[in-house]
């Protein structure tokens, strides 16, 4: 081992360009022996140092192994093209950052599944490290290779590479895992699986099976050994009682995200019809302000850092955040930290808010009205209208703001280029706005407009997305409309967009596609010098597949799948009623105040919320 860590200091990172992602050694990093540890985790997350380091999922994980003396969990992230040529040069196999252990060395290695682009530089990852890629090729010795993160929901198109997956919240369900290979670290791969299947959230897509009709439609996936139909997400039902880092580990060099991050609370009650996030992490639940303070100062005092961010998936919906964002906000104050919001909702936004939480800096406001009509906004349940928007960029602008990011998306279900236009004119209306307050200097008025792509478990879940084509005109004609003086746009790329929903809603046939993918060099797919649309296009057609016809296609109401076998909590028949209710144009309220009856409640216990459940769900 420190063999290893010898020649990688003295032969190869005086070769490299960003030396700081392979060095390990940051501050609050973990090293342990590997001698005395029972059970040793590599934490490996699919693209680059300043990308994982940015996660806060991960860190909850490192630290939550970490705590157990017996036990270990070291980072590994994807190499850049500087180092990977060198390690293929010398021989070096791709190493953990503590102690620069080869990953075939652990017990288990763990990836996040964050998003999609990021699947091809898994099994690239597998094959550095001299892990056979197919799980089915791995002998007793091989580390167990794991699952977890919002592609877990949908993990059928990479099942092929992986032992086991975990679905929902890890706090309490992998302390379980481990404690179960602790105890049976000499037994068979096979039996060690057999056992895992007992915690909740594990899946082990081996012991499932599709099923096809003669003609080759998808009939189903059902299970082997006697096992459940479903398997469920794992949910923590008290987030006040979940562990949660505080000495997060101080890069040496920049991160896309260089800043600590506070969790206000977990979940959405929301509601808005494309949000996978807002369905897996159901229910919401919260910590108190006293713990998110004590939080807050242990941090700051374990790392220096002079900035923190309160993140939810809409954090300006946490109980009593004015009352927090202000007495945080003067305890961080006086030691020079700020505070950022990442994103603020329109009809809950204020500038007294907005003020607290810059108060020791003044950035940019962003907002996300997602819509450019409110007939469209209705459709895909995002509750704010455009006298919301208008009103906080007032608002703001008059308090001394000038800078605004407005997110939108195109390609919506029942999108129509009248809605578009409505984008350009609401961007318009901002630029006017900010005359209208008295604002010194200029404007700039940024919008952003992604693609939609459809996601398994949310009530979109059956809509195909737009084609390429008609993405690059639905482009041009915003482009067109957001000229002007104070206006900037900026859009996703296209071809990514397609990728993506191919691979969002795909089905196990996509694995020996992802394979070839990699064969034709694709990695690091989320990165523009990398992508390469060729590359994944040829793998397709080799498979007898076409990106676009998968990213494009409609799923049946009626027919199963392809997660279907996979449970987030949320009954498939309120997402059904959701979908139908979308294309009536109905709104459907926040669950906090009244039960709209998606089924959370059955695996929880109990929600949260309060009222009658919601009856239309046929």
């Amino acid at each position: 081992m420190e063999d290893y860590r010898t020649f990688l200091w003295t032969k190869i990172l005086p070769r490299v360009q960003k030396a700081t992602r392979y060095m390990g050694n940051e501050v609050n990093s973990v090293r342990k022996g590997h001698d005395k540890a029972k059970i040793k985790v590599a934490l490996a997350f699919p693209d680059l140092y300043e990308i994982g380091m940015s996660h806060l999922g991960l860190k909850i994980l490192y630290h939550i192994i970490n705590m157990e003396p017996d036990w270990l969990a070291e980072r590994v992230f994807a190499p850049d093209n500087d180092m990977e040529i060198i390690m293929q040069e010398e021989k070096f196999p791709l190493c953990s950052l503590e102690t620069t252990t080869p990953l075939s060395d652990f017990d288990l290695v763990g990836f996040t599944l964050q998003y999609e682009l990021s699947y091809a530089t898994i099994l690239h990852m597998l094959k550095l490290s001299g892990i056979p890629q197919l799980a089915a090729e791995r002998k007793d010795p091989d580390p167990l290779v794991a699952g977890g993160g919002p592609g877990a929901f949908n993990p059928e198109p990479v099942t092929d590479f992986f032992d086991f997956f975990l679905l929902g919240d890890a706090e309490e369900a992998l302390p379980q895992v481990l404690h179960i290979l602790t105890e049976m670290k000499l037994l068979s791969r096979q039996d060690k699986l057999r056992r895992l299947t007992e915690v909740p959230g594990v899946y082990v897509p081996s012991f499932y099976r599709e099923e096809y009709s003669p003609d080759g439609a998808y009939q189903g996936t059902r299970p082997l050994f006697g096992l459940p139909e479903r398997v469920s997400r794992a949910v923590v039902t008290d987030l006040e009682k979940a562990p949660y880092p505080t000495e997060f580990i101080v890069p040496y060099g920049g991160i896309v995200h260089d800043r600590l991050v506070l969790e206000l609370f977990r979940g959405c009650t929301r509601g808005c019809r494309f949000c996978q996030a807002g369905i897996i992490y159901r229910p919401v639940r919260e910590r108190k302000p006293e713990t998110l303070r004590e939080l807050a100062g242990k941090m700051v005092e374990s790392t220096g850092y002079d900035e923190i961010a309160l993140s939810s998936l809409s954090s300006s919906d946490y109980s009593g955040i004015g009352v927090l964002v202000e007495e945080l906000g003067r305890d961080l104050a006086r030691e020079g930290v700020s505070l950022s919001l990442p994103s603020l909702r329109l009809d809950s936004f204020s500038v007294d808010l907005a003020e607290q939480v810059q108060r020791v800096r003044k950035s940019g406001l962003t907002f996300a009205p997602e819509a450019g009509s409110q007939r469209l906004r209705d459709v895909i349940n995002k509750n704010v209208s455009e006298e919301d928007l208008i009103s906080a960029v007032s608002h703001a602008f008059k308090a001394g703001w000038s800078n605004v990011k407005l997110y939108f998306m195109i390609g919506l279900p029942t999108e129509e280029d009248e809605d578009l236009r409505g984008i350009a004119a609401m961007a318009r209306k901002v630029v006017q706005a900010f005359r209208q307050s008295g604002g010194r200097g200029k404007p700039r008025v940024t919008v952003s407009a992604s693609v939609f792509v459809p996601k398994p478990h949310t009530p979109f879940q059956w809509v195909g997305q737009i084609s390429r084509e008609e993405i690059l005109r639905r482009q041009q004609l915003l482009r067109n409309g957001l000229r002007g003086p104070g206006l900037n746009f900026q859009w996703h790329g296209v071809e990514e967009s397609l990728l993506e929903a191919a691979l969002s809603r795909g089905d196990r046939r996509l694995n020996p596609v992802i394979r070839r993918a990699v064969e034709h060099g694709c990695k690091l797919d989320g990165w523009d010098e990398h992508f390469s649309y060729t590359g994944w296009q040829q793998a397709f057609a080799e498979e007898g597949l076409g990106i676009e016809e998968y990213a494009s296609r409609t799923l049946e109401t009626d027919s199963p799948l392809p997660w279907g076998h996979l449970d987030s909590g949320v009954a498939n028949r309120y997402l059904l009623s959701e979908y139908r209710r979308a294309l009536t144009g109905q709104v459907t309220g926040d669950c906090r105040t009244s039960c709209l009856g998606c089924g959370m409640a059955v695996l929880v216990g109990s929600c949260g919320s309060e009222g009658e459940p919601y009856e239309n769900l046929d």
